[in-house]
């Protein structure tokens, strides 16, 4: 009886010698990313971004040690109005020693140039999986932690003003990430893990270029992870090179800073990347748990 006492023991801690990692639902993240999607375009400045941002802070009032805003401003490129933009940054355990960053942005893009139909090219889009599905994953992260705190520090933070460029111009696009690495107000992590497009209905992982480069040692460890896991979704061939908002905390601020995307939305025939088909209905809960399930099984396992 102690034997097996013994090995249920086991089990109740996934492995043997490893911490024990509380479950992630995927349910709960894509019962967040409806919950975005009912407030509407996120676009920087409309009355959905404002809503937005209110829903965060209270989510992350009540689970995060620490939280707060970073304001800046800045210049819509079609308008050239000023529009407040605001970083959301929610902190477990600021005091430890280790600390690392996960992020996401939660605005969506405010005009929709891949649509198919001429007269809604200059509508705000929804932002489903473009928007919605990162910032799901972190706010069921930020539930999780509050009833679990982490071993190490964890920074979840929230980028504004990271869709709205221009395809011309890598840098018109990720202004929040690069306010952020301009103006770093935490502690410095030792790297930071991005969240984006990852709620489609045909989930893959594959790793991102600029992502090998910066932190390779990272991209392997998770991959890896993944693979004992047996998340199915993650892929360990390189697809994309994508300018996202790891690559200004790299350049910018020196953090080995890695993407997890899916830019096949939902597939390489058919993508509705910056359509008005970026929506739920085109969204599935998959992708949020593995990519969930594999950050909950990083941060409780580091030593």
């Amino acid at each position: 009886m102690k034997y097996i006492y013994a090995i249920s023991l086991c089990l109740v801690y996934e492995l043997c010698g490893q911490a024990r990692v509380p479950n992630f639902s995927a349910k709960n993240a894509f019962n967040e990313l409806i919950k975005q999607c009912e407030f509407g375009p996120r676009d920087p400045g409309s009355e959905g971004h404002k809503k937005a941002l209110e829903y965060y802070l209270t989510i992350f009032n009540k689970t995060a040690d620490t939280t707060f805003v970073q304001e800046f401003d800045d210049i819509m490129p079609r308008t050239r109005k000023k529009v407040k933009m605001s970083n959301v940054i929610a902190q477990f355990n600021p005091k430890n020693s280790k600390q690392i960053m996960i992020s996401a942005h939660w605005d969506t893009r405010p005009w929709a140039e891949n649509s198919s139909t001429i007269m809604r090219k200059n509508q705000p889009i929804i932002g489903a999986n473009d928007g919605a599905s990162g910032v799901a994953v972190i706010l069921e992260l930020a539930k999780i932690m509050k009833k679990n705190p982490p071993p190490i520090g964890v920074s979840l933070v929230l980028f504004d003003a990271e869709d709205y460029g221009t395809s011309a111009d890598s840098w018109s696009y990720a202004k929040g990430s690069q306010f952020f690495a301009q103006n770093i107000p935490i502690n410095y992590p030792m790297y930071a893990i991005n969240l984006d497009m990852i709620a489609d209905r045909e989930p893959e992982f594959y790793i991102e270029r600029y992502s090998y480069q910066q932190n390779p040692a990272l991209v392997l460890e998770l991959w890896e992870l993944a693979d004992s896991l047996n998340l199915d979704t993650f892929k360990k061939q390189a697809k994309y090179t994508i300018f996202d908002d790891h690559v200004p905390l790299y350049q910018m601020a020196g953090i080995p800073a890695i993407d997890i995307i899916d830019f096949d939305f939902p597939n390489e025939k058919t993508n509705y990347h910056h359509t008005h088909q970026d929506i739920v209905q085109n969204c599935s809960p998959k992708g949020l748990g593995e990519v969930g399930t594999l950050m909950l099984n990083h941060i409780y396992n580091i030593k």
